[in-house]
């Protein structure tokens, strides 16, 4: 028999890479943030699959193309194999924030298009993010929403001071707490 997948889903900019005012527009803007590509190698060690949660709307502002966002996201992942880590899957939304889709968060679309996919609930799963977007996004979903301070992560937290769920320096501390649990 064997064992139920275990997922945890995380944003990206912030949360995994540092993050822009002006965008990630190039695979050489994207940079790791400190111990977060060891956070992940840590999840796939302890049997996790990481699912990415993001919305990237500099595609639909005309910053960078689907092909460039690729070859960030290749970038991104083979970093993360070089440290012992698996991405399993990305799902992005390309659009502006008023489209009006279902997908970019706070809206919990792509949340649901995961749990569709995986054919998993939700409310097991953790989603780490740095915005409050992340934050509505996991809660509408019915996941298990963590803060990290990293990114937009320390803003969020003082325009929110009364957040009830738990907050963390970084991914590695988010990771190290749920995988103590």
């Amino acid at each position: 028999m064997t064992a139920p997948k275990k997922y945890i889903l995380l944003d990206r900019d912030g949360v995994i890479n540092h993050d822009s005012g002006d965008f990630i527009k190039s695979p050489d803007e994207w940079l790791p943030i400190d111990k977060s590509l060891e956070a992940i190698a840590l999840l796939t060690r302890h049997g996790y699959q990481v699912v990415i949660i993001t919305n990237q709307s500099g595609v639909g502002r005309g910053l960078y193309s689907d092909a460039t966002l690729t070859d960030m996201h290749l970038k991104m992942s083979r970093l993360t194999e070089a440290v012992g880590g698996k991405i399993s899957h990305i799902y992005y939304c390309p659009h502006l924030p008023d489209a009006g889709c279902k997908c970019r968060k706070p809206l919990p679309g792509m949340l649901h298009q995961f749990s569709a996919d995986a054919d998993v609930a939700l409310n097991d799963i953790f989603f780490i993010g740095d915005s409050l977007r992340d934050i509505q996004a996991g809660i509408a979903a019915g996941a298990k929403p963590i803060l990290v301070k990293t990114g937009n992560g320390a803003k969020t937290l003082a325009a929110n001071p009364d957040l009830n769920i738990p907050i963390f320096e970084n991914l590695y501390d988010a990771t190290a707490h749920i995988l103590s649990r």
